[in-house]
């Protein structure tokens, strides 16, 4: 174990060397591996950094633009959220094995975290998708499993395969939404912490409507507590024509509908983003209708251009398809011009 922690790319303070020493000893008793894994977690996820984009504001117009980097997660992405509360809850459950389907991001987060947790890893990944970090699951000890079809038909695949080999189901949706939704109201804390109220908007590229949805829960909960003197206007912004819940809102529909499977075409810079059925659109669709925010298709050359753009002017280095929700913001100042106020929008770090 500790000669994986000192030669992984995933680098542990020494100081918890001795926690997942406790982890991964089931001999144990369960409540003091979970406290293990607990302190890994409040010491390696989440308290991402928040800054604020002043090339981008001169450029754009836009007054007071702060940009929630999720690149400070050890993976580098805000799938370590859920992916480190998933193995938790396997843990505390009894669970010895888990399975997951991935575009690529979550399948490299459930396998450190599940690598942590002590706890097996089958990952299931369409056949023909691009994701160059599969290296990095193999090295983390994941199982990788090739499937046939697109993402959901993975999802479905490793649905299945958690039922038949009594493995956790990690995936999106069902009983695992309110431990997501959950992990990701943790983003709304940390920007409340940093601005001390809750911004005029925040902005989130959108899949499955995870993200969004959670950030909306942290923020409506600081505002029937009374923290914040508002809940954010929520703002999604994803791959062109290819994302069910933008299409939902540009339709004005009043519920979310799925896009047809056969017109979902991915590439290398929209594979994050694309799907034909959104595990949480209802919940996602729901947010940015009560908060009267809006939706954005996003083309892959504006994605490419503001990652460059991110990468010159502010320092971050970013996943291309993470900048929807930015470019959403951007787009929308351009058409009406927004009122000065304070406005956020999230972005996950590059991993190759």
């Amino acid at each position: 174990m500790t000669t994986f922690i000192k030669n992984s790319v995933y680098n542990l303070p020494s100081e918890l060397y001795p926690q997942v020493e406790t982890v991964l000893d089931k001999d144990s008793i369960i409540e003091e591996r979970l406290e293990a894994f607990e302190d890994i977690i409040d010491s390696e996820v989440g308290d991402t950094t928040l800054v604020r984009a002043r090339s981008i504001e001169r450029e754009s117009g836009i007054r007071q633009l702060f940009l929630k980097f999720e690149g400070n997660n050890p993976t580098g992405t805000q799938k370590d959220r859920i992916a480190f509360a998933q193995c938790h809850d396997a843990l505390r459950r009894g669970y010895d094995a888990l399975s997951v389907a991935t575009c690529g991001n979550y399948g490299v987060s459930v396998s450190l975290a599940a690598k942590l947790a002590g706890l097996k890893c089958f990952v299931h990944i369409p056949e023909h998708y691009h994701t160059k970090r599969v290296t990095e699951m193999e090295e983390l000890g994941a199982n990788i499993i090739r499937t046939p079809g697109d993402y959901e038909k993975a999802v479905e695949i490793s649905n299945d395969a958690a039922k038949v080999n009594d493995w956790y189901d990690a995936n999106p949706g069902g009983a695992n939404t309110p431990i997501q939704l959950k992990a990701y109201a943790d983003i709304a804390y940390e920007i409340y912490d940093e601005l001390r109220d809750a911004p005029k908007i925040v902005a989130v590229p959108v899949s499955n409507g995870t993200v969004l949805a959670g950030v909306y829960k942290g923020f409506s909960s600081l505002y029937r507590r009374g923290k914040t003197s508002r809940i954010p206007i929520m703002v999604a912004g994803s791959s062109y024509k290819k994302n069910p819940i933008v299409h939902s809102f540009l339709k004005n529909k009043d519920n979310y509908e799925d896009l047809q499977p056969e017109n979902i075409k991915e590439t290398i810079i929209n594979e994050p983003l694309i799907n034909w059925h959104s595990f949480d659109g209802d919940l996602a669709l729901q947010a940015i209708r009560n908060t009267n925010g809006w939706a954005e298709n996003i083309s892959d050359k504006s994605m490419i251009d503001y990652a460059r753009i991110l990468s010159e002017k502010e320092g971050l280095k970013v996943l291309p398809a993470s900048t929807a929700g930015l470019i959403a913001i951007i787009k929308h100042h351009q058409k009406a011009s927004l009122e000065n106020d304070r406005f956020v929008a999230i972005l996950t770090g590059k991993n190759s």
